[in-house]
């Protein structure tokens, strides 16, 4: 019999992984960073998209077609293979890996299927030590559970035929069903629905402030806010006194509000809401449409970080947040750190501006803004990059957001951040 499980996939990857830095050139750091596999992910998944229609050349398990498939890219294809799943079967965290990743990396090894690499096993090290006996056992087994899929797929078939007569008949019974429906289910929902939201209200103290008019105005609109985050980053051998803008833009909306970071590398999106007079609480991740990993960010929220902010009638308001230095790889680290907003205006006209030659030349994130002032249109462009403090107009921004406004989690040696010597 050959292997299964743990050992199975941990081994099929390693070889795989040999092969693709061997054919591209390219190499394959193996560690807890999803990105790093993505390339062998999209090889094999050019493999597992076809499952549908090669069980008979190839030797593999059956796949029912992927009715999306047409419309759909990677990774969003039934079939398809992701960073994150090859990375989690490395690491020993699968136990039972799909059945068409595991065929997949057959065929790319072995060109065939795990079926026919049964009948014919040409690499020893997936062979686990016993009889003939057992082997023929293990084989007759598989093949004996296809024959069972392929009468059941036959079964499936004929039964439709023998609905269709019965069609007429609950047609008529839905209908009915739907009438009754129509007056008794959306009183019933609306009440239901109502009292969950009560309730996740109450557990989870959302909206207990009203706020006034004028709370409104100062806190909806367009800021910019300035962070030193970069500082953080260990990885960064230049990192003394780097700070980056972020816009930010915040509307209301029923109570609290929209709240929208665009920073240097990705976007922030989340919501605030007030907690008492002039007392903010934001709440924000990063943008699950620039998430690498669909399966993954319907599970968590990446880089989560809340802030404390209190709008005082000063030009520049700080916030004390639990944000991370957005580092590589296993450098990300939860940090404590003060960050400086500064309102730019209201939000009417806001536009991120991408793959342009641009960007290319600044080597950075380009917003647009258009106000209307006084029934003029102002035009402005924002930079959004990593830069040195001393480059910062404000000078009053200096001592608010230099090294010393962040914090680790974890002690770290040699974690103030000094100037180095060039």
């Amino acid at each position: 019999m050959i292997k299964t499980g743990k050992e199975e996939i941990k081994y099929l990857l390693y070889k795989c992984i040999e092969k693709y830095q061997n054919e591209t050139g390219k190499e394959i750091i193996q560690n807890t960073n999803r990105k790093n596999y993505e390339g062998l992910a999209i090889e094999l998944s050019e493999i597992s998209k076809k499952l549908p229609f090669t069980d008979q050349q190839l030797g593999h398990d059956i796949y029912p077609q992927d009715k999306r498939q047409k419309e759909a890219n990677y990774p969003f294809r039934k079939y398809d293979i992701t960073g994150g799943q090859i990375k989690d079967a490395l690491i020993g965290l699968v136990s039972n890996p799909r059945n068409f990743l595991v065929d997949a990396c057959y065929i790319y090894l072995y060109q065939m299927g795990r079926l026919a690499f049964l009948e014919n096993p040409v690499d020893e090290n997936l062979v686990n030590l016993g009889s003939d006996e057992d082997k023929l056992e293990g084989g007759g087994l598989i093949r004996e559970n296809q024959a069972l899929k392929l009468k059941l797929d036959q079964f499936e078939k004929n039964k439709l035929g023998s609905r269709s007569r019965w069609t007429s008949v609950l047609c008529i019974i839905g209908f009915i069903a739907i009438a009754l429906a129509c007056f008794y289910i959306p009183s019933k929902m609306y009440l239901e629905a109502n009292n969950k939201l009560e309730v996740l209200k109450k557990d989870l103290n959302i909206l207990p402030y009203k706020i006034s008019l004028a709370e409104k105005e100062r806190l909806e609109g367009l800021w910019i806010c300035y962070t030193g985050s970069p500082q953080a980053r260990i990885s960064d051998s230049d990192r003394y006194q780097k700070i980056v803008p972020n816009i930010v833009e915040i509307k209301y909306k029923d109570g609290y509000f929209i709240y929208k970071r665009y920073g240097a590398s990705f976007n922030h999106l989340g919501f605030a809401q007030f907690e008492g007079p002039n007392l903010v609480s934001v709440f924000s991740k990063v943008d699950a449409k620039e998430s690498d990993n669909k399966e993954e960010r319907e599970y968590f929220n990446e880089s989560p970080r809340h802030s404390l902010l209190e709008l005082t009638k000063d030009s520049l308001i700080t916030s004390i947040s639990a944000s991370w230095n957005f580092d590589y790889g296993n450098n990300n680290k939860i940090i404590g750190i003060r960050e400086v907003y500064k309102k730019l205006g209201t939000v009417s006209d806001l536009k991120e501006v991408t793959n342009t030659l641009e960007n290319a030349s600044c080597k950075c994130k380009i917003i647009k803004w258009n106000e209307v002032k006084d029934n003029k249109v102002i035009n402005k462009i924002f930079y959004i990059k990593n830069m040195y403090l001393d480059s910062i107009e404000h000078k009053a921004l200096f001592p608010l957001i230099n090294e010393n406004s962040i914090i680790f989690k974890d002690p770290i040696n040699d974690s103030v951040i000094i100037k180095i010597k060039k």
